[in-house]
């Protein structure tokens, strides 16, 4: 990956993390050496949008962001 490539976790995005704060900070730093190291492009798969995670997932996102649209 180009070093300029840079994650950023929106304010609220693990809310709903069930863990420590060290796990937590473990996942953070897991999650950036992979885009860092070209891992997490290398090991992804296509997602299957009837996949009913990833209708969980795209439904949570999808209120995060109606959320943060109405503080703002």
């Amino acid at each position: 990956m180009d070093e300029k490539t840079e994650v950023v976790f929106t304010p609220g995005c693990f809310d709903s993390f069930e863990g420590t704060q060290e796990e937590l900070d473990g996942l953070i730093a897991e999650i950036k050496r992979a885009v860092k190291s070209g891992d997490l492009l290398k090991n992804s798969r296509p997602v299957d949008p009837d996949d009913p995670m990833y209708v969980k997932v795209l439904s949570m996102l999808k209120e995060q962001e109606t959320k943060s649209r109405r503080e703002n």
